[in-house]
Order: C-alpha cells, then sequence, then structure tokens
C-alpha cells in the first residue's frame, strides 16, 4: 500500500508512505532528507543489494514481572499497524525482516525494574534487517532499555504503541562497534493520555542514522525526547524526529544535546514539528544544542516548526551551536582545577541534564563514565578550538519561544 499525494509534497504531512520499496527513487544525496547523509558509507543500506545478508540476535534473558518479549511472524496483522516506511532503507528493512521481536508490557502492569533488551550485531560484513514491536498496555507503567551494541550493518524498524493511560520510558543506547552502520526508524503511538519518555544516547558506530516520528491517537498525549551523542574522530551521527500533531490538546517537548571532536566527526540534527489543523490546543517545543571541542568538527542543527492552525497553547524552537566558554574554563582553573580536568567538568555537566533524565542508575553510571574516557582523547587532540563565545549563542537561532 502506498500513501502519497497527487502533487510533490510541499509539507511533512503530504510525504510519500509506502511499504514497497520499489515506490521510493534510488537515492542520489541531492534529495532534502538525504544532504547531510555520506551515502557511500551506507554500505548495502542504500542501494538494497548488499553483497550478503547478516544477522543481529536479540538477548532478554531476565525481563521482569509483567513484561514479556518473543519473536512472532512478519505476518502478524499487528505488524506495520503503526508505522508505515517514510524512505527507501525503512522500506527495505520492512520487507526483509524475517521476523518480529514482540515486547509487551501488560496491562496495568508496574514492573520494578527497566526490562533490559541487548540487540547484538553478528559483524559488519553482508546486511542485517531488523523490526522490533513494542506494546505497552492501558495503564501500565514500565521503564524498557535497548542497549545496540557489536559490528554490524543494520536496517531495522522499531514500533512503539503507548495504550491509553499508559506511561513508558525508553531508553535506546548506540553503542555499536567503530564499524558499525545502523539506519533505523522508530515510530510512537500514543493513546489518549498516554505518556512516553525515550532518550535516545548514540556514541558508537561509524554511522549512524536514526530516525524518530511520534503521532497521537487521542486527546492528552504527552511525549518527550530526549538525546544525547558525542561524536568522535570520523564518526557520523544524524538524528531527525518528525512529531506529528493530528489531535487536539497534545504535548510534545524535544531537547538533544551533542558533542564533537576529532577531524571529520560530524552530527546531523533535524527536528520537525508539524502541528495540523484540527490540533487545537497543542503545546510544543524543541531545542538541539552542540558543543564543538575540537578543529575539524562539524555540527548541522535545523529546527523546523509548520503550524497549520493559530489555536495552540505554545509552539516554538531553538538552535545552538559552540565552543567553550572562557570564562568558564577560566573560573575553574582560578580554583586550582588544571585545564583538562576543568575541560571535563564542563562537558559533563553540559550532558548532565540529559543524563539525569534515565531512570536507571546504573546505565547513568557507565554512560558517564564512556563519557569520561571520550573526554580523556580531547587531551591528545592538538588543535583544541578556543574562542570567546559563549555556547548557546554562536549560530543561536530561537524562535517562537514561550
Amino acid at each position: 500500500m502506498t500513501i502519497q499525494a497527487s502533487a510533490p509534497p510541499k509539507t511533512k504531512s503530504q510525504a510519500l508512505r509506502s511499504y514497497d520499496v520499489a515506490d521510493f527513487p534510488a537515492l542520489t544525496g541531492l534529495e532534502e532528507e538525504w544532504r547531510f547523509t555520506p551515502l557511500k558509507r551506507l554500505r548495502g543500506l542504500a542501494t538494497g543489494v548488499p553483497v550478503a545478508t547478516a544477522s543481529v540476535s536479540y538477548q532478554h534473558p531476565d525481563l521482569p514481572a509483567g513484561v514479556t518479549a518473543r519473536r512472532i511472524d512478519r505476518g502478524d496483522p499487528r505488524v506495520g499497524s503503526v508505522l508505515t516506511p517514510f524512505d527507501r532503507i525503512s522500506a527495505l528493512a520492512y520487507g526483509q525482516a524475517s521476523d518480529v521481536l514482540l515486547v509487551e508490557v501488560a496491562p496495568e502492569a508496574t514492573p520494578a525494574d527497566a526490562a533490559v533488551i541487548r540487540v547484538v550485531g553478528g559483524g559488519a560484513d553482508g546486511v542485517a534487517y531488523g523490526h522490533t514491536l513494542v506494546e505497552v498496555g492501558r495503564f501500565a507503567e514500565a521503564t524498557l532499555v535497548f542497549e545496540q551494541v557489536g559490528s554490524t550493518t543494520l536496517a531495522d524498524n522499531v514500533e512503539v504503541i503507548v495504550a491509553d493511560g499508559a506511561s513508558l520510558t525508553l531508553v535506546t543506547v548506540a553503542d555499536w562497534a567503530v564499524d558499525a552502520v545502523q539506519a533505523e526508524h522508530l515510530k510512537f503511538r500514543l493513546g489518549r493520555d498516554a505518556r512516553v519518555t525515550h532518550v535516545q544516547v548514540t556514541l558508537g558506530g561509524d554511522l549512524v542514522r536514526q530516525f524518530t516520528s511520534v503521532d497521537y491517537a487521542g486527546r492528552g498525549g504527552d511525549a518527550e525526547l530526549y538525546g544525547l551523542y558525542f561524536a568522535d574522530t570520523g564518526q557520523h551521527l544524524e538524528h531527525r524526529q518528525l512529531v506529528d500533531h493530528t489531535v487536539p490538546d497534545c504535548r510534545s517537548n524535544v531537547g538533544y544535546r551533542g558533542a564533537l571532536q576529532g577531524d571529520g566527526a560530524h552530527t546531523v540534527w533535524v527536528g520537525d514539528v508539524l502541528i495540523r489543523a484540527e490540533a487545537t490546543g497543542t503545546d510544543t517545543y524543541e531545542i538541539n544544542r552542540n558543543l564543538v571541542l575540537t578543529d575539524g568538527a562539524r555540527a548541522d542543527s535545523v529546527p523546523n516548526l509548520e503550524i497549520e492552525t493559530g489555536e495552540v497553547a505554545g509552539a516554538g524552537h531553538a538552535s545552538t551551536t559552540g565552543r567553550f566558554d572562557d570564562e568558564q574554563l577560566f573560573y575553574l582553573m582560578a580554583r586550582g582545577i588544571p585545564e583538562a580536568e576543568a575541560r571535563k567538568l564542563v562537558v559533563r555537566g553540559f550532558f548532565a541534564e540529559m543524563i539525569n533524565k534515565i531512570p536507571v542508575a546504573a546505565l547513568r553510571e557507565r554512560l558517564g563514565d564512556a563519557i569520561e574516557q571520550r573526554l580523556r582523547r580531547t587531551e591528545e587532540q592538538t588543535a583544541v578550538v578556543a574562542s570567546p563565545t559563549v555556547p548557546g549563542q554562536v549560530g543561536s537561532v530561537p524562535q517562537g519561544a514561550r
């Protein structure tokens, strides 16, 4: 099935949606959705003609009571009920995944512990395809953690259904091996008065491109999307969101923070929020902040807000990219803290708000240590950026702030 406007799309709401990869033209890199992505580094994902087919494994040995995980046939009618592929790679993954991992949280379940699922790559030779469906029952409250590790070339789709009155905290950690490549589409659908908090952490991989979309099936839906990413030498980390407000009286809040260091480190953040004519009473805000630590790194940040009604509770967006604040460093160094340690403290403070959104203490500590290890490499960089500007002011383009 194809969902497409009769004329070329002028807005995000008119963009092509299809389960058939043949409906999407071959990628050239000139498309708006792909202009930041180095297609050659996607290996077989961009062409759909991989050298061989690989696999990933899903490990979930100790799930708490109220949470189950099992494999189901991709022909199950629940598969694809929320997610319609939006691009060539997503459609390819939808058609090629051999089966689907179904994760269910029982209605009214309130597991005390987080449910952890590990997605383990089996090697970068060949292309792997994955599909995950998460169903959170009515009035349930749960925390799920997806840890992505190992070496792989992966195209995968993730559907998340949060039923009426339910609350889900989903933490995804992309800590792939240095040669890994991933292109992922993660889709949330929120029921009436449902709430989701998504914390997206991206540290590993050679090229990681993750697209997150949200839509609402009832009034009172609330989506909070947070992100933390740290790109090192040569890494390309790309995050895109589309929050589609189609129902009155719903809310969304998007906040992503990234740091970059090393030659060729490149991050991309594109945040799209669409408020349709019928979505009166919408309350939304999105912001992206980037901290450039060395020469040779590049951050692209593009917030977009499309409003089709004047009856909104609030709407705004902002984007900032900056370098170290010399005054902050001077303040810390004047109190006897060595420069290298002072820089670490500034970056840890920059990320602290995002890390504290994660409700799992052990994971917070582990991520803090991972960032610390990355910052040690900064000391070895020979070209540290020095600028009198304050982070949050270079390239700042706040618009419509409430």
